[in-house]
């Protein structure tokens, strides 16, 4: 399935390749927090700039501070739901 192929990939390449795990439980406890991120805090293309739990749910979600990380678009990207501001991310 080419979905869960991508998925699999994006959370290679964002999160497991980018941290240095040291043991099983750490890994678990990034994994848990990245997929948190990854659908409640991670705008995606696909779904219009959407999270997957906004598309899911049908309702806008302003994702905890515990699935953000702070790479700048996604900062950037909170402020824009908090204002309503529309426009690119730079």
């Amino acid at each position: 399935n080419i979905y869960i192929e991508r998925f699999w990939r994006t959370l290679k390449y964002e999160n497991i390749y980018l941290n240095d795990y040291q043991t099983v439980p750490e890994l678990k406890s990034g994994i848990k927090e990245y997929i948190e991120f990854y659908n409640r805090g991670r705008l995606h293309q696909s779904l219009d700039y959407k999270t997957p739990a906004e598309v899911y749910f049908g309702q806008q979600t302003v994702p905890s501070d515990e699935c953000l990380v702070d790479n700048g678009l996604i900062h950037q990207a909170k402020q824009q739901l908090k204002t309503g501001a529309a426009g690119s991310l730079n």
